[in-house]
């Protein structure tokens, strides 16, 4: 910032706080929407590469003055849009593509280029595009860029996709900060999908709240079901492992665990079933994939499965009054460790001899210390 200000304040000291003003405002502008950028999964291929040939390198620049990337950054944002076409319309028409040997006289005397070019050299035009934000500034133009990155082609033309905050209450365009103990980090999260009409919905499917639930006599005596109730409830426990068969089947390196959820949905409004993960005390999918370190109820996102994880797939269809809840634990590709191996099966040992235990007369209190 002192470098960057210095030039202002040479010519005249009183002009400093104005010069540090105005660029703090086009910085927040500049990363207001490179963030919103990233948050549409399908801005590569629906905005960027169509304005050039395929394999060119180099960078989607949008350049004005300040009140005018302050403009764009707030119609963009506060765009209810969910398209890449529909949303970015006014920054579009604005913008230009610029090859890489064409950059630097592009942006000659920019402040902020620092680390652009090492961007442009490593970045992958086949899954990743560089975007220049430019503000004109009355002590010159100063520049803000980023790496960004395409998604698979069944990824949806839909968004903002947030990271989800608060259990679910909210959203933000900024990964949560927080001790984590692995690995493994949150990705952004898609918009809700809709449930097809005609599916009874739960009292929570509106405000997340499952008044029922909590005020149900089955919280404190398990029910006893007639003979026509089991039957309901062993139709809608195979629907459930035909939901879980589902996803087994689309699992492996490259896929995100929100393609899953998108399968998963699908087929719940095959059935005519209310998926219950959805939108109960807020989570916002419609199932449950908890990957490697998540112990459960992992939410969906834009992260891919790699070679070696393994992902926990929960679902819980509600249908003709009746509820089914079951998970399986995948292996992602080859790459698997024994030790994770080891982890699945002594976790359906577990359930298998829990479930050999459950007869008439067997205490619901001993499971766990079979388990």
């Amino acid at each position: 910032l002192y470098r960057v200000c210095g030039r202002a304040a040479a010519s005249s000291r009183s002009s400093l706080p104005a010069a540090m003003a105005d660029l703090d405002a086009a910085e927040d502008a500049a990363k207001e929407l490179l963030g919103i950028m990233e948050a549409f999964p399908r801005f590569k291929e629906r905005a960027v590469d169509p304005l050039h040939p395929e394999g060119e390198r180099g960078a989607l620049v949008f350049r004005g003055p300040l009140k005018l990337v302050q403009t764009v950054s707030k119609l963009t944002c506060a765009s209810k849009a969910s398209t890449v076409g529909d949303r970015f319309k006014a920054l579009l028409s604005r913008s230009k593509w610029v090859r890489q040997e064409e950059l630097e006289q592009a942006l000659d005397g920019a402040d902020g280029l620092d680390g652009l070019d090492g961007r442009l050299a490593a970045y992958d035009p086949a899954r990743e595009y560089v975007a220049v934000v430019v503000a004109e500034l009355q002590r010159g133009p100063a520049c803000w860029h980023q790496v960004g990155g395409g998604h698979p082609a069944s990824i949806e033309d839909s968004g903002p996709w947030l990271y989800v905050l608060d259990h679910g209450t909210s959203r933000a365009g900024r990964r949560p900060g927080f001790s984590y103990t692995g690995s493994l980090r949150p990705y952004r999260v898609s918009p809700r999908r809709p449930v097809a009409e005609g599916i009874l919905l739960p009292d929570y499917a509106a405000d997340g709240d499952p008044r029922a639930e909590q005020a149900a006599p089955a919280r404190s005596t398990p029910p006893v079901v007639s003979a026509a109730q089991a039957e309901k409830l062993r139709a809608v426990c195979r629907m459930g492992r035909e939901i879980v068969d589902a996803a087994h089947r689309v699992i492996k390196p490259g896929v995100t665990t929100d393609e899953i959820d998108r399968v998963v949905h699908d087929k719940h409004m095959e059935f005519g079933a209310y998926p219950a993960p959805l939108n109960y005390h807020n989570f916002p999918k419609s199932v449950c994939t908890s990957v490697n370190e998540v112990v459960c109820h992992g939410i969906p996102d834009m992260r891919q499965l790699e070679d070696g994880d393994i992902v926990n797939i929960d679902v819980s269809p509600i249908f003709d009054g009746f509820h089914a809840d079951l998970n399986e634990t995948f292996c992602v590709g080859p790459g698997v460790t024994q030790k994770k191996k080891d982890l699945i099966k002594a976790s359906h040992d577990s359930l298998m001899k829990a479930i050999d235990a459950c007869k008439p007369g067997f205490f619901y209190r001993d499971v766990g210390g079979i388990i």
